[in-house]
């Protein structure tokens, strides 16, 4: 039987630019536009309430039960309720509350309208309690739930690709002005996501629109309401100085040893949540106990508030940073290890994000790094935020970005640093990396 004539090539297939040129593609930015207005706004409003019941938990609660003050154990009582509570949500919701961190950040795929009440209340009632993870996976997941959901109302017979874009133009817009700049956002979720290729900057567009919508709504919010931003900004960024060649030497170790102890918290994390998945109650709820004991114990020997260990550390790195004489080496010291742990058990039981903890850990084990001779302080802490942030999140741009951009123009001195730091961790990381086993070959089919 002859064969038909060939079929027609899909001009798209061609020109992967086709699709810029169509009408559709000018209805997907202006839908963009339009969704970062409510997202961003909702997303402000979502960390607004979080830092409003940080504050009416740990401070106007003990005082109004009679406290001086709030107790150094004040947070285990607590955190044995965020675990009751999330691990009810995991088990009875929809979406199991969210992505499981200790797996990383993951952003591909469409969202799920569906998931978004499971993945709010999880992640409003762990991060208001005090678990050591972080707000940006939550708000990935609910901005772009609440894109498709809203794309799907308006236009049900939207084309799948439509909907996919419009998802990532909603996550886009959430974490806006999360990590300071729209643009670490961007990279963040183009390189978590995967993009790449011809398209990347076709699916991009409207993601970086609906961001710098979404920043604007984010300021205007802060300066209207007198709340702030809730962005990770360092107000008052000592003076670094000028590269020298110990300083990379110190990269090349700050990034080998970021690399392990990353690895560390990860392996241990996915140890933990199988385990914890097989009794999901009663050991949330033993986890959530033992990152309030663990911030009990770094109070009780440095004799500085538990606040430093609990929490994702985005409200209190700068704090941090600025009292950094108040700090000896040995108290940083015992705050990374305690943090790091608190850090491995929120991961591998809890949901939330693994970008803040990093950094904040990172930040704090470069500060010790300072009290050595040949590193300022400043030049410590971008190193250890970069080389910590990409074991944890293997986002190289990201990372250096991140770090950069953090400390404003004094990023532009150290960056050097930084990516050294951040190569060799990134390098140190992938390798000690498990190895994928090799996929079992299918066994042959009888032919009788």
């Amino acid at each position: 039987m002859p064969a038909g004539p060939p079929a027609e090539p899909d001009p798209a297939s061609q020109d992967p630019f086709a699709i810029v040129r169509t009408r559709g593609y000018v209805a997907v930015l202006v839908f963009a536009a339009l969704l970062g207005v409510p997202i961003s706004a909702g997303a402000f409003g979502f960390l607004a309430l979080v830092s409003e019941l940080q504050s009416l938990v740990y401070d106007d609660l003990p005082k109004g039960l009679g406290f001086d003050g709030t107790p150094d154990w004040w947070a285990v009582p607590l955190l044995a309720v965020a675990g009751v509570v999330v691990a009810l949500t995991i088990r009875y919701l929809p979406g199991g509350g969210g992505h499981k961190p200790a797996e990383g950040l993951k952003t591909g795929g469409t969202p799920s309208f569906a998931t978004v009440p499971g993945v709010a209340i999880a992640a409003i009632v762990g991060l208001s309690l005090g678990i050591v993870l972080g707000p940006e996976a939550p708000l990935i997941a609910l901005g772009g739930g609440i894109a498709v959901g809203a794309i799907r109302l308006l236009k049900r017979d939207a084309p799948p690709t439509a909907v996919s874009v419009l998802g990532a133009a909603g996550s886009f817009a959430a974490i806006s002005e999360l990590l300071g700049s729209p643009l670490i956002g961007a990279f963040l979720l183009m390189e978590a996501s995967g993009l790449g290729g011809p398209m990347l900057g076709v699916v991009l567009v409207p993601g970086l629109l609906s961001a710098g919508v979404g920043s604007l709504i984010f300021t205007g919010l802060g300066n209207w309401t007198g709340l702030g931003t809730y962005s990770l900004t360092l107000h008052q960024v000592p003076q670094a100085d000028r590269p020298t060649f110990s300083e990379f030497g110190w990269a090349l170790l700050v990034g080998l040893v970021a690399a392990f102890l990353g690895e560390g918290i990860r392996r241990s994390s996915l140890r933990l949540q199988p385990v914890v998945e097989r009794r999901r109650l009663p050991l949330t709820v033993l986890v959530g106990v033992l990152v309030g004991l663990l911030a009990l114990l770094f109070a009780a020997i440095s004799d500085k508030p538990i606040s430093m260990v609990l929490y994702s550390g985005e409200s209190t790195i700068g704090p941090l940073l600025d009292d950094h004489a108040a700090y000896t080496a040995g108290a940083l010291v015992l705050l990374v290890v305690c943090k790091s742990l608190a850090y491995g058990l929120s991961l591998g039981a809890f949901r939330g994000g693994p970008v803040f903890p990093a950094v904040f850990i990172g930040g704090a084990g470069g500060m010790a790094l300072a009290h050595l001779p040949g590193v300022d302080t400043t030049t410590g802490f971008a190193m250890g935020v970069g080389a910590m942030s990409v074991a944890m999140l293997k986002l190289p741009m990201t990372c250096v970005l991140l770090a950069s951009l953090l400390l404003g123009a004094e990023g532009l001195t150290v960056m050097p640093l930084v990516i050294v730091a951040v190569v060799v961790s990134y390098v140190v990381t992938l390798r000690l990396a498990p190895r994928p086993e090799p996929a079992q070959p299918e066994p042959a089919r009888s032919t009788a």
